[in-house]
């Protein structure tokens, strides 16, 4: 554990001059203050007061007052920046004045789930896998959907006009402390994936939220932009965000020695997973473009086998750090903390209602017609699951809820380029 003496330390042997305060808001989207380090005592002390209604972006009114808190073992120095006043990063836990979490941060909710776990004897350790595009920027900086690639699956430069963004993310991520494990370009122009090492739950959580602003800071450098929106383009595939779980009761993994059937435990976990999936897209799956994957996805399984990873959206996963179910249906948008939250606490919830009767059930499961089709469909299961409600707090759902169904009413109301080539002519 790191101390602030420790803290302080390296800032003053680094050279450090400014310090990121980063933390998300409700819906995943990453937030920072920045403080010069001769003000970083202070803060250490005196914590940085916010207006908590940046927790809500126009979602809610919210009229306290809330805190940053820096987890110490989350600092770290961002390499792509100036080595004259160099700038370093911690993540933050939202917190109330006199230092209570703030229950409806992501990230607090994370926390209260994994200590409900750890109660019952479950711990995890979660492997992500990343899918992003890079594109170019246009004349103003601005990103656009162009690129002039033809690469696909795991090709190699020239063909792999990122390799170069690639490998700098790679190395840059490595200076930050994450140990990579893999990286290469995924099946679409564009897309590239960077896998790293499996960390316990809220470590993986954050270093998620620190890739993505990692690899959307190094893209610019190379005058692209990185975008982990789930479908940018017609016709290819989209990004997800797989996760793999090891699960662990008393520190024994629960699928240590499962070859074709799976045992009970892993199926009782999967199984609240099912039983709650529809309901947990509206978290995993949480904008209206989500859905274009998943309408691919559905449409790919017409025609490919079972056993085609293209088309599964649970699987379990051997010889990769050690056996582990992989969720594949999450994508890039998703909020970690929220999707971790509500995968772990839903399996949990399976196991604890299994009935321990040994009932095959094979993976990978492919069929993703249990999906929801859209949006507004994710969130009315949402809103009528109350086990999903009771994980995030009755109100961050009903400020959620209502968010996300007003930004599905704004999608409704826009006429899009699709619309006007396939009607205006025709009507």
């Amino acid at each position: 554990m790191k101390t602030a003496k420790d803290i302080l330390a390296r800032i003053h042997e680094e050279g450090v001059e400014f310090i990121r305060l980063q933390f998300t808001d409700m819906f995943g989207r990453l937030k920072n203050v920045a403080v010069t380090a001769g003000q970083l005592s202070k803060v250490l002390v005196d914590k940085y007061r916010i207006d908590g209604s940046v927790m809500f972006a126009d979602a809610f009114e919210f009229d306290k007052e809330l805190i940053l808190v820096p987890d110490y073992d989350t600092f770290m120095i961002l390499p792509w920046r100036p080595q004259q006043g160099k700038v370093a990063k911690f993540v933050c836990d939202v917190c109330y004045p006199d230092g209570t979490l703030f229950e409806m941060s992501p990230r607090t909710i994370l926390k209260n789930v994994i200590k409900e776990a750890e109660a019952k004897g479950y711990t995890f350790s979660i492997r992500p896998e990343c899918e992003f595009f890079l594109f170019h920027l246009d004349e103003d900086g601005l990103p656009t959907t162009i690129t002039h690639e033809e690469a696909g699956m795991m090709d190699v430069g020239p063909v792999d006009l990122g390799e170069n963004a690639r490998r700098e993310m790679v190395l840059l991520l490595e200076q930050m402390g994450f140990e990579i494990e893999s990286s290469y370009h995924e099946k679409s122009p564009a897309q590239h994936e960077i896998d790293f090492k499996e960390a316990d739950t809220l470590q993986a959580a954050d270093a998620i939220i620190t890739f993505r602003f990692a690899v959307r800071s190094i893209a610019k450098r190379f005058g692209m932009y990185a975008t982990f929106m789930p479908m940018p383009k017609s016709g290819e595939a989209g990004s997800g965000m797989h996760l793999n779980f090891a699960i662990y009761k008393n520190d024994v993994n629960i699928m240590e020695g499962i070859k074709d059937k799976v045992n009970n435990e892993t199926r009782d976990f999967v199984n609240g997973i099912l039983n709650h999936s529809a309901g947990l897209c509206a978290y995993t799956n949480p904008t209206v473009n989500s859905y274009k994957r998943i309408l691919r996805a559905l449409d790919e399984t017409r025609f490919r086998s079972e056993n085609d990873i293209g088309t599964t959206y649970i699987r379990i996963r051997e010889g990769l750090f050690e056996p582990a179910l992989e969720l594949r249906f999450p994508d890039s948008s998703a909020n970690p903390y929220l999707a971790l939250a509500l995968c772990i606490s839903s399996g949990l919830q399976g196991i604890e209602n299994g009935d321990g009767a040994n009932v095959p059930m094979r993976l990978p499961l492919s069929n993703v017609n249990g999906l929801p089709h859209n949006l507004m469909e994710a969130l009315d299961k949402a809103d009528k699951d109350d086990f999903i409600k009771n994980v995030v707090g009755d109100e961050f759902a009903r400020i959620y809820i209502d968010s996300k169904t007003d930004e599905w009413n704004r999608y409704m109301r826009d006429v899009s380029e699709w619309e006007l080539k396939n009607y205006l002519y025709k009507f």
